[in-house]
């Protein structure tokens, strides 16, 4: 057997939070065939399968898991160019931040302003990541994956991915855990200027940068280093010496509300003494309404401290492992979700992957 399966690894360095348990059993595999052999290694054993890519939005549990764990980490980034458009292919072992600033230093447009997200190129289709007005379904083609039910090797079309706001037909709980990742495929534009979106982020650029002077490899390559920094900022770049960056990024998805529930939430915010507007912002299904604003006037403010966890002192999304445990961040994730219910009514959604210690 080719196959390297590994005991009682621990899990907490593999993830950006630091936390969990020992995988009882982990494998890394960097191509379909290495893949169908560790799938089969742990079915012969009748063990749970644990898919992991960078560890930067998983949650492991204190006990660890108990089944096999494999790291997928194919890798190769290329390039191919015909009349503008260029053909990027990423194996799911990329960095995403890698794929992003190769981009940029060739003069590509479309995927700028995802700069600086951590974990691997596999993880991104899944829940469609996004920031600062982009979203990876922008300019993903196509996504490889192997079907774990029938060890196949398929190509998925973008419009057969089901994206949606973080989210996408990986995630669907029919679906779920279904189809490994191997590569995908975007396309992006040459001479093309970047599209500012994002009020924060065009704000920045205004105070600084005059991108309508700028040829668009300029331009893509500014704002790029604005997006960086904005992130830096709230701590939501990996940088071992910021304590605020030992988290999964956003914990809590921002809520997208139809308009007759803006409304309600407007009228309960005023009802209870909010004399400030209700923050939002347009979205394809209705109206997003920023997480972090309901998390703190819910009253959890950043830098609050939960026994070894807390919220981070650069973001109130960001829930911060502070020499903690999985319990108290899940028992701190669930006081702020009940605070919100109680004051507007809303369910936060989680955004990290919570695993189960025993999913048997």
């Amino acid at each position: 057997m080719s196959l390297r399966v590994r005991q009682d690894v621990p899990l907490a360095p593999l993830t950006s939070l630091g936390l969990g348990g020992p995988a009882r059993w982990l494998a890394e595999v960097g191509d379909a065939a290495a893949l169908r052999e560790a799938l089969a290694w742990a079915d012969e054993r009748g063990l749970p399968v644990q898919v992991l890519g960078g560890g930067t939005n998983v949650v492991f549990p204190d006990a660890g898991f108990r089944g096999l764990v494999v790291r997928v980490v194919p890798d190769g980034l290329s390039f191919e160019e015909a009349g503008g458009r260029v053909r990027v292919r990423a194996g799911a072992g990329v960095p995403w931040d890698e794929l992003v600033r190769t981009s940029v230093e060739r003069g590509l447009t479309g995927v700028e302003c995802l700069s600086g997200i951590p974990g691997l190129a596999g993880a991104a289709p899944i829940q469609n990541i996004g920031a600062y007005g982009q979203e990876l379904a922008d300019t993903l083609t196509s996504v490889t994956c192997l079907d774990r039910g029938t060890g196949e090797v398929e190509r998925l079309p973008a419009d057969a991915c089901g994206f949606g706001y973080r989210t996408s037909r990986f995630r669907e709980d029919e679906e779920r855990d279904r189809r490994v990742v191997l590569s995908l495929e975007l396309e992006l534009r040459r001479d093309v200027p970047p599209r500012i979106r994002y009020p924060e982020l065009a704000a920045s650029l205004e105070r600084s940068a005059d991108l309508a002077a700028m040829a668009p490899a300029a331009a893509v390559r500014t704002v790029r280093d604005h997006v960086l920094a904005l992130r830096r900022g709230k701590s939501m770049v990996l940088d071992p010496d910021d304590p605020d960056a030992r988290s999964a990024g956003s914990f809590f998805l921002n809520p997208v509300l139809v308009p007759e529930a803006f409304e309600a939430l407007v009228r309960r915010h005023a009802a209870e003494g909010g004399s400030e507007p209700v923050p939002s912002f347009p979205a394809a299904d209705g109206i997003k309404v920023p997480a972090a604003w309901l998390v703190e006037r819910a009253g959890f403010r950043k830098g609050r401290r939960h026994g070894g966890v807390g919220i981070s002192s650069a973001h109130a999304l960001a829930l911060v492992n502070r020499d903690g445990t999985t319990s108290e961040l899940l028992e701190l994730a669930g006081e702020i979700r009940e605070a919100v219910r109680r004051r507007f009514g809303i369910e936060l959604a989680v955004e990290p992957t919570i695993v189960e210690a025993d999913p048997g």
